[in-house]
């Protein structure tokens, strides 16, 4: 399931790259093509040689893959896998795109058409699916030719001796050729040496980036800042205290990473894999004919979506949360793109999994209930917007009464300290309130509203505040996950100001919607402890734990 939603997030994400996958190889072939005969190369034998002169590219940036990395930080989702089966095949980058074209620009100066270069692409993708097995064996002189399950097991081991070699697509003559051929001589073991330990998609692609990140703002040069980059994955620059010769890699201290999973749960995976399934299936249909911005909307919704479900299967959310997570995006797809019917049902049915989680989550006590009453009136909101005709005030004052429980739970366990603990944040968040309430005072002209809106504003203002003061005196990633939540909240209050009484705001229905969730999650999820999580404040000790 890791495994293959991995590829389909590489194939929504995509359709967003076409222009680096597709459309600068087409631009140098229309500049700079040396022998553009489409006659020629739409023939048998000029497909073939296309498909041999792609596959020898192919060979170049997979090497390159393991040699560079910049590159490698792409190409490792591919390899984090600790088994090797056909799903392994599925599990693809989503950033190859960044690189990854500048190898088969010799093809368009050669003069080999985009429309070809697209065949020969599949045709040498597709062949390589088969070869992710360890059902087939041995197959005497085609392993001498060809990339075979038995060649590819090899390139994707991590014994001593298989490290690094057959980098063949379709031909494994390259490797024979270029010195990087290995043959299997005994069980292979897979993954990667630095285990992924995660079902996490998102953290899965940007794993080696952060770890680069990290490698070059600690380097004491700045050359060596940009050649970490650029040089074998892992390399460090001389004098660093971890540069020192590694031990050999011991095979045997491997764990393979398999979280334990409930019937239960492996059937609301599976229900929900399916479901995901048919949204990119029906995203893939359709998305060749959408404006950009409706594309990238859906390709966020359905990211999103996968990586709650992986979440769930990795034990680090619960089934209900994540529900909330893909209701919430659910309901600001459907308010951006319609259909209305669904999202005038999809929206109040997030708070009421916001509800449901919380009551089933966190263990009882007075702020749960002031919680659950926050999100009761924040749904009355939702509902109240949502009406034809002059509903707008009463559904500000909903959301207004839901922020005062907000502030009640904030202050309840800092009730010991001073209010509004950061003056900084106070003073920040204040002045940001009275900035907005002035840019858009022109359009408010009942004077009703303009008293609404002041007294709105002034409220959330202080709940902002309240969360930065109690994360600085929690000082626990929980803490600070709220307080931005906060904040959240008061920039997703400042687009429907602006929207509403200013200008209109480009997909405001979007941007509104998916901040207001964004916060409603960061704050539902991390201001009360949960059952499994006994403590999301300052131990007594003084140690900070970690995230639930």
């Amino acid at each position: 399931l890791s495994n293959i939603s991995l590829g389909m997030i590489s194939q929504l994400w995509g359709v967003l790259t076409r222009l680096f996958q597709i459309g600068i190889y087409a631009l140098v072939y229309q500049a700079v093509a040396l022998f553009p005969n489409e006659a020629f190369w739409s023939t048998w034998y000029g497909v073939l040689l296309a498909l041999v002169f792609y596959d020898f590219c192919y060979y170049w940036l997979h090497r390159g893959g393991h040699e560079m990395a910049v590159l490698w930080a792409a190409h490792v989702v591919h390899h984090q896998s600790q088994t090797f089966n056909l799903a392994t095949a599925l599990r693809q980058p989503s950033t190859y795109f960044l690189f990854g074209w500048i190898f088969y620009l010799p093809m368009a100066i050669v003069g080999v058409s985009p429309l070809v270069f697209g065949i020969v692409a599949l045709v040498d993708l597709l062949y390589q699916f088969w070869v992710h097995t360890e059902y087939v064996g041995k197959l005497g002189w085609f392993d001498r030719w060809f990339c075979s399950p038995s060649n590819h097991r090899v390139h994707h081991a991590v014994n001593d001796g298989y490290l690094d070699k057959n980098y063949g697509g379709i031909l494994i003559i390259w490797d024979r050729l270029f010195g990087t051929y290995c043959e299997e001589t005994r069980p292979c073991i897979y993954g990667t040496r630095s285990q992924l330990n995660s079902w996490d998609p998102l953290w899965a692609n940007a794993e080696v980036y952060a770890a680069l990140v990290r490698a070059s703002r600690q380097a004491p040069r700045w050359s060596d800042r940009v050649r970490v980059w650029f040089k074998p994955p892992g390399w460090q620059p001389p004098g660093r205290v971890d540069s020192a010769p590694k031990a050999p890699f011991d095979t045997a201290g491997i764990r393979t990473f398999d979280p334990p999973m409930s019937r239960g749960l492996m059937r609301f995976a599976g229900v929900q894999f399916v479901a995901l399934l048919g949204a990119v299936t029906y995203f893939l249909w359709f998305a060749d004919s959408w404006p950009m911005a409706q594309t990238a909307m859906w390709v966020i919704a359905i990211t999103g979506g996968m990586w709650a479900l992986c979440g769930v299967i990795q034990g680090r959310l619960k089934p209900l949360m994540a529900l909330l997570i893909q209701c919430a995006l659910a309901s600001a797809l459907t308010g951006a793109l319609g259909p209305l019917s669904v999202h005038y049902l999809v929206k109040p049915l997030t708070m009421a999994l916001a509800m449901a989680f919380v009551f089933t989550a966190v263990p009882p006590s007075q702020q749960r209930r002031l919680l659950l009453i926050a999100l009761a009136f924040c749904g009355v909101g939702d509902v109240l917007l949502m009406l034809p005709g002059g509903w707008f005030i009463p559904g500000l004052a909903a959301f207004l009464v839901a922020h005062l429980f907000y502030l009640a739970v904030l202050r309840h366990d800092t009730a010991d300290q001073a209010w509004f603990a950061n003056r900084l944040a106070l003073a920040i968040s204040l002045l940001a309130a009275a900035a907005m309430y002035a840019y858009v005072w022109p359009g408010l002209s009942d004077p009703v509203l303009k008293a609404a809106v002041a007294v709105y504003a002034l409220v959330i203002a202080l709940m902002a505040a309240q969360a930065w003061g109690r994360a600085r005196l929690h000082r626990t990633p929980a803490a600070y996950a709220v307080a931005l939540g906060a904040s959240v909240f008061m920039l997703s209050d400042s687009i429907i100001a602006i929207n509403r009484f200013v200008q209109p705001v480009p997909q405001s229905s979007w941007w509104i919607l998916i901040s207001y969730y964004l916060a409603q999650v960061l704050i539902v999820d991390q201001v009360l402890p949960t059952r499994q999580n006994p403590s999301a404040h300052r131990r007594d000790d003084g140690a900070i734990p970690a995230l639930p």
